[in-house]
């Protein structure tokens, strides 16, 4: 298994994080009013909403959505760890367009696939792919993600997670990049 070039934490990102974590300890009182068995679950919502304003969960399957919330709750208030998602569900034209700016620039489908699905194979698609960041984020989800069905499927992209609750605890194998050994993982969670 190939390992990811190591990328240094970013002083700011440990800043954010920061902040973020005294947010959500802030909001904490509100949230425990507003629903006192899911108050932390709630406050970090509330406070990585303000951290990353952008950010859309909408179209993620019910178990993707919640894998995702649980994970991205325990490393914020157990680890003061920031996790945030870039992209999650793709509609199957937002994929198509992707995959076909990704043939022009790269000159083949073959070269393309090797960043981007198209919509048939892609688990964005299915709702059950999540990118996220910050890097340190992504490392954390690596090593705890198991525990929520969170797993990392491909060498080349540390960003990139996947939803599937059939592994048990068992990350599946590992790809050099999207484009290879393609296997129908997204179609077993539909």
């Amino acid at each position: 298994m190939n390992e990811p070039r190591t990328i240094p934490p970013r002083p700011r990102d440990r800043l954010y994080a920061a902040v973020t974590l005294v947010i959500a300890v802030l909001l904490l009182p509100a949230a425990f009013v507003r629903h006192p068995g899911r108050a932390r679950e709630l406050a970090c919502r509330w406070a990585l909403r303000t951290r990353f304003p952008a950010e859309d969960l909408t179209g993620l399957t019910h178990g993707a959505l919640a894998a995702f919330t649980a994970a991205r709750t325990r490393a914020l208030w157990r680890h003061g760890q920031l996790i945030g998602l870039t992209s999650g569900y793709r509609d199957p034209q937002v994929q198509q367009r992707m995959f076909d700016e990704e043939v022009r620039r790269s000159g083949s489908p073959a070269l393309a696939r090797m960043l981007v699905l198209p919509p048939a194979e892609s688990c964005h698609v299915k709702g059950i792919a999540l990118d996220v960041r910050p890097h340190e984020g992504a490392r954390w989800l690596e090593e705890h993600g198991a525990r929520y069905d969170l797993y990392r499927v491909y060498d080349n992209e540390w960003w990139h997670f996947e939803y599937h609750p059939d592994r048990g605890g068992r990350p599946p194998r590992r790809r050099p990049h999207p484009g290879v050994g393609y296997v129908s993982e997204c179609a077993d969670q539909l």
